[in-house]
């Protein structure tokens, strides 16, 4: 069975500033792929898939790495999922008559939530044992954010994703 708990996340000042810088990457990130697509499409007919972008991802990370290469690679194929699930979604709305609405850029106030696939990879739930009372997270490129666990988790880890709702910070 599958289940999601919400902690709200408590971070310092730098680690907000550090938080927003990730969204806005991966936002770009996002946005820089959909472009990609469309041009491709619109100027050769050629169709680019999730794989084609996964494997271009090694060298954005190289030619940017105070940018995109500091973030966990994971997340930025999680960005790219995300992109492609999108995608998928309007082809099938397309096929079966429905409405389409093609997938759009994201606006500063449009893309609120990074997702990290694998616990371990990138992000590393309740990583400081040594503080029994204390519960943290710790995301690549932001440090040990402290976790406001109101109950315990049940089960095993497995997703990690950190949401912006207005000006607090949540952990799904």
């Amino acid at each position: 069975m599958r289940r999601s708990f919400t902690f709200l996340l408590r971070p310092t000042s730098k680690q907000a500033a550090a938080l927003t810088q990730c969204l806005e990457d991966h936002r770009q990130l996002y946005n820089a792929a959909l472009e990609h697509r469309r041009t491709a499409y619109r100027k050769a007919g050629v169709t680019i898939r999730y794989g084609d972008q996964s494997a271009e991802l090694k060298h954005i990370r190289a030619d940017d790495a105070g940018g995109q290469g500091r973030w966990s690679f994971s997340s930025q194929q999680a960005t790219l999922r995300r992109l492609d699930k999108a995608f998928r979604a309007f082809f099938d709305r397309v096929r079966t008559g429905r409405t389409p609405g093609f997938p759009r850029f994201k606006g500063r106030g449009w893309f609120d939530t990074v997702e990290w696939p694998k616990d371990g990879d990138g992000c590393r739930w309740d990583s400081q044992r040594e503080h029994p009372t204390a519960s943290y997270v710790r995301l690549q490129g932001i440090g040990h954010v402290r976790v406001h666990q109101h109950r315990p988790v049940k089960g095993r880890v497995k997703t990690i994703s950190v949401k912006r709702e207005g000006s607090r910070w949540y952990v799904v």
